[in-house]
């Protein structure tokens, strides 16, 4: 089947999810991307951009079977500039993350402009796909209560309309080579006066709430806890201060600072870690944790969230969000480390080599769905919804 996918924002975990899919996929791809900066313009932008190309592809003779794109496409714009190219196209539109829910720094008002072209955007597509069952269900409670705030025309039956073609389809990763065995190479090189390796891998932005795990760290460190320190991630903008203050105090611990070029680099310093740590305010699967599981590593994560879902809701370290809570949880890692007594959860089902043939199998019903007469269509509005209240 031939593809067409439009990936607006093309880098990080967007860029990962198709480039993964494709290398593993039984589909043939034609991608269209934008660079991953400037969001706001790409959601603006992306869709008369695409649908430029996308027709003088279309004149020259090429042709596709199915539509994918992401949520930072404005879909219906989309498809209504790219008529004759693409608006007949079974469409799936994949939710990364949100303009409904995606954190805002507190003194920035959320700007519903763009929660609302999320909104538009998923009635036009055939299928929505979330990273998450957790992020399904969080978005379509925010557009329901979205919804609500509007002056009139509320349409809240749009929302039951999306949820039945709504499904959860998680990213999937590439796991480094020899990962099956760092757990056994770990145990044998620890005992109980080896330091814990604690790895930090998250964008440096407020929702990932650093000063948590430094604040853990500092209370590891007044009470004389050896530890080590791997901090990961890309820092972009603004950078909260409380990075460089860190630098400063680990530094006696501090193993690695700053973001890895090189994914081999990068897979090399996880699994030389012991821990991976989450202090997120808000996450919707959790990429670099899982990737940090393959690699050896025990999670060490909030109970909140997609963590539950992705980990298992078992997993016996899960931290409540606070600093002492998170030191405790630290120490029990410590101790399960040194004494060999708990393995990394099996992450195995989100490995490319096993995901990617679910995603093939799940956008070739949509494209039977479509043909058998199964399009979603826009919901009606009846004059009840439309009154004023």
């Amino acid at each position: 089947m031939r593809v067409l996918a439009l990936n607006p924002f093309h880098g990080g975990s967007h860029q990962a999810f198709l480039e993964g899919w494709m290398r593993h996929s039984q589909h043939e791809f034609t991608v269209l991307s934008l660079p991953a900066t400037r969001w706001k313009w790409r959601m603006r932008h992306a869709a008369f951009t695409f649908a430029e190309e996308v027709q003088q592809r279309f004149q020259a003779g090429e042709r596709w079977d199915a539509l994918f794109a992401t949520d930072m496409l404005n879909l219906a714009e989309f498809l209504g500039l790219a008529r004759a190219a693409a608006s007949q196209l079974p469409a799936v539109l994949y939710f990364h993350e949100n303009q409904l829910t995606y954190p805002v720094q507190q003194h920035d008002p959320r700007d519903l402009h763009f929660a609302f072209t999320n909104y538009v955007s998923a009635l036009a597509a055939d299928a929505l796909w979330f990273n998450t069952a957790w992020h399904q269900h969080t978005l379509l409670e925010a557009l329901e209560q979205l919804l609500r705030r509007m002056p009139d025309r509320r349409n809240p039956a749009s929302v039951k309309q999306l949820r039945e073609k709504s499904a959860a389809q998680s990213p999937g990763i590439e796991p480094g080579p020899g990962c099956e065995h760092r757990s056994e190479e770990r145990a044998r090189r620890l005992d109980s006066s080896s330091p814990l390796r604690i790895v930090w891998a998250a964008r440096w932005e407020h929702d990932k709430q650093p000063e948590l795990l430094f604040a853990a760290c500092r209370r590891l460190k007044e009470q004389r806890f050896p530890f080590r320190l791997t901090v990961l991630g890309e820092s972009t903008g603004s950078v909260p201060p409380c990075f460089e203050e860190a630098r400063g105090e680990f530094s006696g611990e501090i193993d690695h600072w700053g973001f890895v070029e090189s994914s081999a680099g990068y897979r090399q310093l996880l699994a030389a870690g012991d821990v991976i740590v989450s202090t997120a305010l808000h996450e919707f699967f959790g990429i670099a944790v899982v990737e940090a599981a393959a690699a050896g590593c025990l999670p060490v994560v909030p109970r909140a969230l997609a963590y539950p879902e992705v980990l298992g809701d078992r997993w016996p370290l899960f931290h409540d969000g606070t600093a002492d809570g998170l030191v405790v949880t630290l120490k029990a890692a410590a101790a399960a480390v040194s004494g060999a007594s708990l393995s990394p959860p099996d992450v195995s089902r989100y490995f490319w080599r096993n995901r990617a043939a679910g995603l093939d199998a799940a956008l070739s019903a949509v494209v039977s769905r479509r043909a058998c007469g199964g399009k979603q269509n826009l919901p009606e509005i009846s004059p009840a919804d439309g009154a004023s209240r």
